[in-house]
């Protein structure tokens, strides 16, 4: 669905005002292409705060709200050389698939802006997400990361509390330790989905083995390693005393987040943390916490994490890159920063911004995190090896496969 969003052209004094630039820019529509629709807590603050930025700037701005369909509609209008000034998505799509069209952004964040206190744009929003953005962009920033996520172990605080939990496991047996007494009040310690079973594969193998050994698995397409093996015991151990739910093999998601973890029925879910978002509606009153995934052997500890987020790209051929960048910064910084946070239960860019309460725990795993992962270790890179772990996984946990059968079926 495509709105314009337009307001009374904006004085010269407004301009100024944001960015310190003289320059007349009330001639000037963006047209921004977005992976979020309308109706959406994200679209409807982007929306919002775009109609913000016309009033006070003068700026038109033209969204188009493409939803998930972005994935398949952006490419095909860049490369057609429809105007399209800027556009976001995940930091690694947005980096990879359309990255022959961004506009390098190093110039920009180094200045400051009316929202960031007079200090350079690249000082007030997050470091680790600044090097990530930095990384993924070959040595130069070429996007700016927004709706941060970090892939952490979400659980219901007040199931904790009737189990008499009062910290969270920092290492598999204090995992175990967590799980029996849930069991004990007739919960199942964890739930999972098969669109997230890849992903708590991998976690699992970063801390077993490694990343770089998780990368030559992937690679290779060989997953012969001992710590397949462990992660078969450890698993079929899971499973045996009742500690994973019995729907979890079978799970479609959203149902092991919806029908499990939102009914109180496990207690944890590795997941993003934009997780109490999506069922906010399904759980309504529950009390989050988080934590980092436990250790496991001899692989990285609990500081590596999966750490990401979208982004927002401006394309080298608009004609109009700085006002697009100038919006940006209206959206990632200061009020709207905070006001979607807020709204999508996520977490701000800006320092200084607040964090919302269900997120409070994520926030000091993520500022202990200092190696950061790809999404799923790795583990869905290639859609063959993605749907060989979904299959054993889910033969594991059920019972059809006994630890040396799950690692011998993953070495197929």
């Amino acid at each position: 669905m495509k709105r314009t969003i337009t307001v009374m052209a904006a004085v010269l004094a407004a301009l100024a005002v944001l960015g310190g630039c003289t320059k007349k820019s009330d001639a000037a529509k963006l047209v921004y292409w977005t992976m979020w629709n309308e109706a959406e807590p994200q679209g409807q603050v982007i929306g919002r705060a775009a109609e913000a930025f016309t009033t006070e700037t003068g700026i038109k701005i033209d969204i188009n709200f493409n939803g998930r369909d972005i994935r398949k509609t952006l490419q095909p209008a860049l490369d057609a050389g429809e105007v399209i000034d800027m556009f976001d998505e995940d930091i690694d799509r947005v980096n990879g698939a359309w990255g022959s069209y961004l506009l390098p952004l190093d110039s920009y964040i180094s200045k400051s802006y009316p929202t960031t206190g007079g200090s350079p744009y690249s000082q007030v929003i997050s470091r680790a997400l600044l090097d990530l953005v930095r990384l993924r962009g070959g040595g130069s920033v070429k996007t700016i990361p927004y709706q941060p996520f970090i892939f952490v172990t979400m659980y219901n605080k007040d199931l904790f509390n009737q189990a008499g939990i009062t910290n969270s496991p920092k290492n598999w047996q204090e995992m175990l330790e967590t799980c029996a007494k849930l069991k004990a009040i007739g919960v199942a310690g964890i739930t999972v989905d098969d669109a997230y079973m890849a992903a708590l594969f991998g976690y699992n193998m970063v801390r077993l083995a490694g990343y770089d050994a998780c990368r030559v698995m992937v690679d290779n397409n060989d997953f012969s390693s001992p710590a397949v093996l462990e992660f078969g015991r450890i698993w079929e151990n899971m499973a045996r005393n009742g500690y994973i739910h019995p729907n979890a093999a079978g799970n479609v998601w959203p149902s092991g987040q919806i029908q499990d973890f939102a009914t109180g029925k496990a207690a944890m879910y590795l997941n993003g943390t934009w997780l109490p978002n999506e069922i906010k509606g399904n759980a309504p009153n529950m009390k989050w916490g988080s934590f980092a995934w436990p250790e496991m052997g001899n692989g990285d500890g609990i500081n590596t994490n999966n750490v990401s987020a979208q982004s927002f790209g401006i394309n080298k051929n608009s004609k109009y890159p700085e006002e697009a960048f100038r919006f940006i910064v209206y959206l990632t910084t200061g009020q709207w920063d905070v006001t979607l946070a807020q709204e999508s239960l996520g977490i701000p860019l800006a320092n200084d911004s607040r964090w919302p309460d269900a997120l409070a725990e994520a926030k000091t795993v993520m500022e202990n995190t200092t190696k950061v992962l790809p999404w799923a270790a790795g583990m869905e890179d290639k859609a063959e090896i993605n749907a060989k772990i979904k299959e054993n996984f889910a033969r594991l946990i059920k019972g059809d496969f006994n630890a040396q059968q799950f690692a011998d079926a993953m070495k197929k």
